[in-house]
């Protein structure tokens, strides 16, 4: 007997397009789970990845059932799930996995600002969210319109060294050079920022980080603590503007590393706190 809440007779015969679309998701990474209940949809949402820290409550209301690299496919199999959602190539394991037991897989791969936005609209259109989807992309569009045209006047940028990972030196991926740039400030790796893989993003010798001169250090290392004093006593680093000045901080990787609407809010609201203070204590 085909379940109620996927037969067409009961769809046609509904005017709430909520009807439409997976009733039961499963969220492998953080940041469908935070648009989904920025979207007032969380009670599609039946298991989440245990990195999960937005919103709060999600890791309470929410069986976690994988990682980043792994998920427990048996416990998403019982989850009954009509839509698993994940992110990039790395999670390519796990979608085969659950496509081979029949469960639909989404797979998004968004890399860039305007990527983001693309997902979360495909993802409200997805559960019959487009209009409020829509709403709540373009009011985050004219906030980043507001902080580059705030950052536009500075009379001076600072470069930007933004370090994802410490051994080895990793700079940032698109989305986060991205909004360094938006939020006022260079990023020293431009030509590393379109790589999508990390092994891609490695700086090998980090006296060349020292010969690119940042202003500003930034550093999220993808969910481990940063270090600002182990960075400003590496060798041959003293003399580093950044590390002269202090302006070595962190952004927590839920906040910039996640490619949905923690980055496109309060991380690149960070950056440009960070990037405005050190313009008037610099510029």
């Amino acid at each position: 007997m085909t379940d109620k809440s996927s037969d067409w007779r009961s769809l046609a015969a509904s005017q709430d397009s909520v009807a439409y679309g997976p009733q039961r998701i499963v969220c492998l990474t953080e940041e469908p789970t935070e648009w989904l209940y920025l979207l007032g949809q969380e009670r599609r949402i039946v298991g989440i990845s245990g990195y999960t820290v937005r919103p709060p409550r999600a890791r309470e209301e929410k069986p976690k059932v994988s990682a980043y690299l792994s998920a427990k496919i048996d416990k998403i199999v019982d989850l009954r799930p009509d839509c698993v959602i994940g992110f990039s190539d790395l999670q390519a394991d796990i979608a085969s996995q659950l496509v081979k037991k029949g469960i639909q897989v989404t797979i998004f791969n968004q890399r860039s600002v305007a990527e983001i936005f693309s997902m979360m609209y495909q993802l409200a259109a997805m559960v019959g969210q487009a209009g409020r989807g829509m709403a709540l992309i373009q009011a985050m569009q004219q906030r980043l319109l507001a902080i580059e045209q705030a950052a536009s006047a500075l009379k001076r940028r600072p470069r930007v060294f933004f370090e994802e990972w410490h051994d080895p030196h990793i700079s940032c991926i698109a989305w986060v050079s991205e909004l360094v740039g938006i939020a006022g400030g260079d990023d020293c790796f431009p030509e590393l920022a379109k790589e999508p893989m990390g092994k891609d993003r490695i700086i090998a010798d980090g006296l060349e980080i020292v010969r690119r001169a940042p202003d500003i250090i930034f550093g999220s290392w993808c969910g481990k603590k940063f270090r600002p004093e182990l960075v400003a006593a590496r060798p041959g680093w003293e003399n580093v503007p950044a590390i002269k000045n202090k302006q070595l901080f962190e952004i927590k990787s839920s906040e910039i590393l996640q490619p949905g609407p923690a980055a496109l809010t309060d991380g690149v609201e960070k950056l440009h706190r960070i990037v405005m203070d050190w313009s008037m204590a610099h510029g």
